[in-house]
């Protein structure tokens, strides 16, 4: 199993920025990508960045050029540094971890809330 603690959620003016913290722990070797989903009221969950085993990075369209994801693998942490936020960007941001061997599957954060609102 693994468990996945996000940190760094909050309320933001537009423009503002806010760095998301992913710690992950458990059978750590298992895991191969780690994200980030939002999801806003309303609206079905969506990609935002994932960061592969070898730092290869994904950035969905509203994500690229304001948002950078980042891997500290000696932490076991990921994270998303989120500039020039908009009030578009608000959602519950939600971390996950891929585990690609025996019965592939994704673990999941709690969710972290992320406001951005003047």
């Amino acid at each position: 199993q693994v468990q996945l603690v996000e940190s760094g959620g909050g309320l933001v003016q537009p423009g503002g920025s806010l760095r998301l913290s992913c710690a992950a722990s458990g059978r750590i070797s298992s895991i191969s990508t780690m994200g980030w989903y939002r999801q806003a009221p309303g609206k079905e969950r969506e990609l935002v960045a994932h960061i592969t085993s070898g730092s290869t990075t994904y950035y969905a369209d509203s994500a690229k050029g304001r948002f950078t994801i980042s891997r500290d693998n000696a932490k076991n942490t990921v994270y998303l540094q989120m500039n020039s936020l908009k009030p578009e960007d608000t959602a519950v941001y939600f971390c996950y971890a891929f585990a690609p061997l025996g019965a592939p599957r994704n673990y999941w954060g709690q969710g972290t809330q992320v406001t951005v609102s003047s």
